[in-house]
């Protein structure tokens, strides 16, 4: 009932919220992953055709390992604000949704409460931005391992058993796309637990509580729970 009437005071757009944040986190990360994931893997093919053959099959994991951690890295902050921004809950003054900007900025206060409020004007108040990078690495990174390890062989496999047929757009298209859908279904259902530790390290709103959490001690109370 609560979401219900919060849905009534926001108006359908609620379903929509943070948005910008995904936007904002969208063209950078893609911009980084992608490129430096074919700059990597090529270096890395290039590299064991000339002195290693046996590391050829191992770069789409090695230069996808790489690929989002630097990703990751860079736009922790703002999929942290999306993720809170997301998981926002109406309180009972009706008080407007934080946006990305703002939410950053509670991150940030909420240092204050540690009992060293001098602390927010340094590089150890700033670090609260990258809260639940761990996880996200713990996630982000598998799942990119796993992705590139079965996309790219199934891809190919794919293309050869249709090379017979003519080689128009759209067997291209279907097979890029079944070797995607294949690709993400395992990497999603290997790293999903993963995916829960992360979120609810990045809702956490407790400031000491953020600090003591990890990636094992969440999976174990979801496990213990």
């Amino acid at each position: 009932m609560c979401s219900l009437r919060s849905l009534d005071r926001e108006g359908i757009f609620r379903l929509w919220r943070g948005t910008a944040a995904s936007l904002a986190l969208a063209v950078p990360t893609v911009g980084i992953y992608l490129p430096s994931y074919d700059l990597l893997r090529n270096w890395i093919e290039e590299y064991s055709d000339h002195s290693y053959p046996k590391l050829r099959p191992y770069a789409p994991l090695i230069a996808g390992s790489i690929a989002r951690s630097l990703a990751c890295i860079t736009c922790s902050p703002i999929e942290l604000a999306r993720t809170r921004m997301q998981a926002f809950k109406q309180s009972s003054g009706g008080a407007k949704p934080p946006g990305m900007w703002k939410t950053m900025l509670g991150v940030l206060s909420s240092r204050q409460s540690i009992s060293h409020p001098e602390n927010l004007q340094t590089t150890r108040g700033y670090h609260l931005l990258w809260t639940g990078m761990g996880a996200q690495l713990a996630r982000d990174v598998p799942f990119s391992a796993i992705c590139w390890m079965v996309l790219e062989p199934t891809r190919r496999h794919l293309l050869g058993l249709l090379a017979g047929e003519q080689s128009n757009a759209a067997v291209i298209m279907g097979a890029n796309f079944s070797a995607g859908f294949i690709a993400g279904v395992i990497s999603s259902g290997a790293t999903c637990p993963l995916d829960v530790a992360k979120t609810r390290r990045q809702i956490e709103k407790d400031p000491a509580r953020v600090l003591s959490m990890n990636t094992r001690r969440i999976l174990l109370e979801v496990w213990r729970e």
